[in-house]
């Protein structure tokens, strides 16, 4: 059984603490595995990359890293909220923001 985690592929997250703090961006891949999200634009590593195929000029390319789902917290209607679970109108758990107590899609 998969666990349930307090962001979702494609929600908007606000990074906590570290190197990133403040920054913002979109939820690209969860490993939920090793509790890790990779979000757009934060948290740039270079990556020393031979020239292939696909890459004949090879180089050092900006990738990003993943961020410990502890240290990041969803952003819900432009300002970061706590996520809660509750059972909807079809019967089924949705997830809630604690501030405003509105259901995320």
């Amino acid at each position: 059984m998969q666990k349930k985690l307090h962001i979702k592929v494609g929600d908007v997250v606000k990074v906590l603490t570290g190197e990133a703090r403040g920054q913002e961006g979109k939820v690209l891949v969860i490993n939920r595995s090793k509790n890790r999200a990779t979000v757009e634009g934060v948290n740039l590593i270079k990556k020393h990359k031979k020239p292939d195929a696909a890459n004949p000029e090879g180089g050092i390319l900006e990738t990003e890293a993943g961020i410990h789902i502890s240290n990041l917290m969803l952003v819900h209607n432009g300002e970061t909220t706590k996520v809660g679970r509750r059972v909807g109108e079809n019967g089924k758990l949705v997830r809630f923001a604690k501030k405003t107590g509105e259901e995320i899609k």
